[in-house]
């Protein structure tokens, strides 16, 4: 009888520890949301510029030379459709990492608010994951109108809104959001942050099967390409728009997830020790 007694109070605070969790996350996420919510529209359009010359540029300028079966697979109808669900990736991982980064290098090195948050009685999980909840929301708002530019381009308004896609939408703003939490925490300077887009973002938008699919690379090169998470968000958001059930990727899924998880752990550690 004790010992059921001791079994049922270690569950009852296991669930209460994770109850406080998730609001103490929501309220760290609020105070950003505030100040989002009054720049929604700036946030949305912000990542919208880079997608759209890449649309015009290479899905309707480059993309009339590039027909499927030569140089892609697949059952699309042109070049533009295949590089659609690239777009929506490429523009949810630059502003879930970009703003993330700055949101907090601005508390850290120039308001000079982000002490009074460290001294804040609330687990360090709980901050990374307010912090990264507010960059999954800058990420979802780019990632929306990209979204609306896609459906007007192919008129499959499915295609882009159906839950798997959203599901990995979200997975790849919360895997950069995350990252951008860990380098926010780390960064001295804003060069330094510069450093990390030229060197990290940047490649990435290029290598990540955002242009081009994966399996007509070499075997070496897309050991590389394969590396990188924003190839399984690409590949995913393809498969779930234009190709039936059977023939997607569910390893992407776990993949993200499973690097959400592991940077969530990071930042948690990095908010516990960080010394500012």
């Amino acid at each position: 009888m004790k010992s059921q007694t001791s079994l049922h109070l270690g569950k009852t605070l296991k669930s209460s520890q994770f109850q406080t969790l998730i609001v103490d996350s929501l309220t760290v996420f609020w105070g950003d949301w505030l100040d989002l919510r009054v720049r929604i529209v700036q946030v949305a359009a912000s990542g919208l510029i880079s997608p759209l010359i890449y649309i015009l540029a290479f899905g309707l300028g480059l993309g009339s030379s590039i027909k499927p079966g030569v140089g892609i697979s697949g059952n699309y109808n042109n070049y533009l459709e295949f590089i659609l669900p690239g777009m929506v990736a490429l523009s949810s991982m630059v502003i879930s990492f970009t703003g993330t980064t700055f949101s907090i290098c601005g508390d850290r090195l120039f308001s000079k608010t982000f002490e009074e948050m460290l001294l804040v009685p609330v687990h360090p999980l709980a901050l990374h994951l307010g912090k990264m909840l507010a960059g999954v929301v800058r990420g979802l708002m780019t990632a929306g109108s990209v979204i609306l530019v896609a459906v007007l381009f192919t008129g499959k308004v499915w295609s882009f809104l159906n839950p798997l896609f959203l599901l990995l939408v979200v997975l790849n703003c919360a895997v950069f959001a995350g990252l951008g939490v860990i380098v926010g925490l780390s960064v001295r300077s804003l060069e330094a942050v510069g450093l990390y887009n030229n060197f990290v973002i940047i490649p990435m938008s290029f290598l990540g099967a955002t242009f081009f699919d994966p399996a007509t690379l070499p075997a070496a090169l897309k050991i590389v390409v394969y590396l990188l998470p924003l190839t399984y968000t690409s590949i995913g958001l393809r498969a779930a728009a234009y190709l039936p059930m059977s023939q997607f990727p569910w390893y992407s899924v776990p993949i993200l997830a499973v690097m959400a998880i592991a940077l969530s752990f990071v930042g948690a550690y990095q908010f516990a020790h960080q010394q500012d």
